[in-house]
């Protein structure tokens, strides 16, 4: 039996073509999953000095790899080429399977945890050790090392300035959105992969810095099933993928490890915890409580070029309508979402034009003056979805969009049609499925004509919570305050699954800071502490 228990320092993952004399792996931590979570979680644990190995179910591709080609790059970087959807097909879901995660094709806007939302997950949900007191000085070190700033306007595209100015005529509280750039080159591919490394993923950024200090990615390794020795997970049975094939290919790898931590993202740790038959038995919360900041937009025509691909997206942000605003009886009345320039390549924009017809090829003939914005909601609390798995442990995810949701829905397609207009487009185009267009911002109101239902609009989900929630209850939580999962000394979850609710903002400096966190506990537990942090 050939064993991997070093920590020879190496700069790269190994992947598929590296396993067939390898059949355990031996280290202090497993972390599953190297997104936001799983890669920041790494880092801090390898720079105190702890063995630890990175497992991911995708593949690994460099930067030089990439070539700015959209449909080449959805192939490498995005599960399922963002085409995977929630069961009844009502959502796509969009998040990365690759060595980075989803920070690889994420748009690197980044924003700290609001002090509202800190408040009510430790007041309403029990969520002890994740105050503000506790995070500034780790999101500060978080900015430091991203390299997390405001865009200089020389950065902005069209889009941007039109929708800033647009935003300041309409009198909503808006400003500039932080990024995570360096070096950024204005090629606005970001959610392809950033080709020079500029955008500030954790394929850029934690990783190496964590191989650096001596911990092991392996790429092209799908978890799959838990083995325990009483309160305790003693291995971790594991899959090669066959990259070319994007398949097991039937050779298994086992783990062994002091302490586990599940970092696989906010769709894919409920589904590979409740495949665990000893977990879902045990713990009645998980998957549910899931939310995923369902996401719509609009297009506008223009009469001037806008090439709404070019340079970074989402320089510029409305949080005016961030918290949402109920009257006294609690009926809903406004806001609930936050509200950005959209940036979308020619290929999605393609499938986000219904029809065959000649309006919907005006649309694609005109693709450099179309224009456009985006937002996502935060999900109501009392409408989350759920995600389960089926007999053959595949996962299912199940999101009601009940009356709430969809008012803020329609809500936010109003105000993203009236900031076109405003911005000078000469008409707008709603994302159904029969193609609603709108002459001017008098006909606003057929909006509310809409149906949101399975195929009538395109909604995507880019922020995946839930589904581990933390809290102090084993029936009502998954994992306590140190990340733990209830009933096991070690096994940890370090991903936006343990947020009670959504942030309301971009959750990738959220799960960050709280793997930071995640990371000082799962140290503690072998015994050893975090360095300290940067003056």
């Amino acid at each position: 039996m050939n064993k991997d228990n070093t920590m020879a320092t190496r700069n790269t993952p190994y992947v598929h073509t590296d396993y067939d004399n390898l059949d355990t792996i031996t280290a202090e931590v497993c972390v599953i999953g190297s997104g936001c979570g799983g890669a920041t979680l790494a880092y801090k644990l390898a720079e105190a000095g702890i063995d630890t190995v990175v497992i991911e179910k995708g593949g690994y591709y460099p930067s030089s790899s990439f070539d700015n080609r959209e449909l080449n790059q959805a192939g490498k970087v995005d599960a399922e080429r963002s085409l995977t959807t929630s069961n009844d097909g009502s959502t796509f879901l969009t998040y990365g399977e690759v060595v980075g995660g989803t920070s690889v094709h994420y748009w690197a806007d980044s924003y700290r945890t609001p002090q509202d939302r800190l408040d009510l997950w430790h007041e309403q949900y029990g969520m002890t050790g994740h105050g503000m007191d506790r995070l500034a000085p780790v999101f500060a070190d978080i900015e430091r090392r991203l390299h997390i700033a405001e865009m200089p306007p020389s950065y902005y595209n069209r889009m941007n300035e039109l929708f800033r100015d647009a935003v300041h005529a309409l009198g909503w509280e808006a400003a500039p959105v932080k990024q995570a750039r360096y070096g950024c080159a204005g090629s606005g591919h970001c959610m392809q992969g950033c080709a020079i490394g500029a955008k500030q993923s954790q394929l850029v950024t934690s990783l190496p810095a964590a191989m650096a200090l001596g911990a092991r990615i392996y790429a092209d390794l799908q978890a799959d099933e838990f083995s325990y020795e009483g309160n305790r997970v003693a291995q971790l049975s594991a899959s090669v993928i066959d990259r070319r094939r994007n398949r097991p290919s039937g050779k298994k790898i086992v783990i062994k490890a002091r302490q586990f931590v599940v970092a696989a993202g906010g769709f894919n740790t409920p589904g590979f915890m409740l495949a665990q038959a000893r977990l879902r038995d045990s713990l009645p919360a998980l998957g549910k409580h899931f939310g995923m900041n369902p996401t719509v937009f609009a297009h506008g025509m223009f009469k001037e070029p806008i090439i709404l691909w070019r340079k970074p997206p989402a320089c510029f942000g409305v949080e005016g309508f961030r918290r949402a605003r109920y009257d006294a009886n609690g009926n809903y009345v406004e806001g609930g979402y936050l509200l950005v320039p959209d940036q979308i390549q020619p290929g999605l924009m393609s499938y986000s034009v219904s029809g065959f017809d000649d309006g919907a090829a005006d649309w694609m003939a005109n693709l450099r003056h179309v224009g456009g914005a985006t937002g996502w909601i935060d999900d109501h609390p009392d409408e989350l979805g759920e995600i389960r798995v089926d007999r053959h442990g595949k996962r299912e995810l199940i999101y009601p969009y009940g009356p709430t949701t969809q008012k803020m829905l329609r809500d936010l397609l109003k105000k993203i049609a009236i900031v076109n207009f405003k911005a000078g487009a000469t008409k707008v185009m709603l994302a159904d499925l029969r193609r609603t267009e709108l002459s001017s911002v008098d006909q606003i109101d057929l909006i509310d004509r809409i149906e949101i239902k399975p195929g009538s609009l395109f909604i995507a989900a880019p922020h995946p919570f839930g589904g581990c929630r933390m809290g102090q209850d084993a029936r009502t939580s998954v994992t306590d305050s140190s990340h733990r999962v209830h009933g096991l000394d070690n096994l940890f979850v370090a991903d936006p699954s343990v947020f009670p609710t959504g942030p309301s903002v971009d959750p990738s400096v959220t799960i960050m800071a709280f793997s930071y966190v995640a990371a000082a506990h799962v140290a503690d537990a072998l015994g050893k502490k975090l360095a300290p942090l940067p003056a």
